[in-house]
């Protein structure tokens, strides 16, 4: 199942009414993981193909599960009080962890238990089994941290803002599984961090741009999406028109009219890569 992106953290009433399930959402490697007993386990990734070889230490953790046994997990990797997604990329080049990296396999779901497919039951009784399977069982496997109270929810994601955790995933309680669907029974929240950048250029007509080139503080240099709403594109063109340089045409962008002078702007950032979404000018 895929979350569908939502700018709103639902209330424990959204989701179809029967309550709502909030979980941490974590950056990680998204997989399926099967402990399949004298066969070597299966971390099946989005795509399919096995990480099991990549991360030896996660694949014999989920070698001594019992057989049958079929995870909805995120793949993880903590290094220095926070989680660090650039070091799965790292280990997946160097076949092994370093020892300052933690490697860990976070479960929010249940697929399958010996002998049994639950996915057809509701969440909440999905979470009590994922549960009663992981009790004894010791990291880099744990379950995922969850609520259905969304004032706890809501304050663990802002504490723990500084470890990486990304937002919030929130599931319909009484939602069964659906692969490569859900509807809007899962859905995504991901916290977002307001910075100021510079508007290098307009895209589109000079009178009604269509987007924003932008330059971040850092160097980073990012075209702002979605696209302008008719209302800041008229605000825009207004203030940019003293500021507008000879037009030039790009490849990928069309018309682009870069700006003599310095004009800021305010934008929320989220995601990875990030996502630039213009908020408004700033008069300063």
């Amino acid at each position: 199942m895929r979350p569908a992106a939502v700018t709103a953290v639902p209330p424990a009433d959204g989701l179809g009414g029967a309550g709502v399930q909030y979980e941490l959402k974590l950056d990680g490697f998204r997989c399926l993981a099967f402990a399949r007993g004298d066969r070597p386990p299966f971390l099946q990734s989005r795509t399919g193909r096995d990480l099991a070889p990549e991360f030896p230490p996660i694949a014999a953790a989920v070698a001594g599960l019992p057989e049958g046994l079929v995870l909805d997990a995120e793949l993880v990797a903590w290094r220095d009080g926070r989680f660090a997604f650039g070091e799965l990329l790292r280990t997946r080049r160097a076949r092994a962890a370093s020892p300052e990296v933690a490697l860990g396999l976070i479960a929010f779901d249940l697929l399958a238990l010996p002998g049994r497919d639950v996915r057809r039951l509701p969440l909440a009784d999905r979470r009590r089994l994922l549960l009663a399977a992981l009790a004894d069982v010791p990291p880099p496997i744990s379950p995922v941290l969850a609520t259905t109270d969304r004032a706890e929810a809501l304050e663990w994601m802002e504490r723990l803002a500084d470890t990486g955790v990304e937002g919030l995933v929130c599931k319909a309680a009484g939602s069964p599984y659906r692969p490569r669907g859900g509807g809007r029974a899962w859905v995504k929240y991901r916290r977002s961090d307001t910075v100021d950048a510079t508007v290098r250029a307009l895209t589109g007509p000079a009178a009604r741009p269509r987007a924003l080139v932008l330059e971040l503080d850092d160097g980073r240099v990012l075209l702002s999406s979605p696209g302008l709403t008719p209302v800041q594109a008229r605000e825009v063109a207004a203030v940019a028109a003293p500021l507008l340089g000879p037009a030039t045409t790009d490849p990928d962008l069309g018309p682009v009219h870069p700006l003599t002078g310095p004009l800021r702007a305010e934008l929320t950032l989220a995601g990875r890569p990030p996502t630039a979404t213009f908020v408004r000018l700033r008069g300063d």
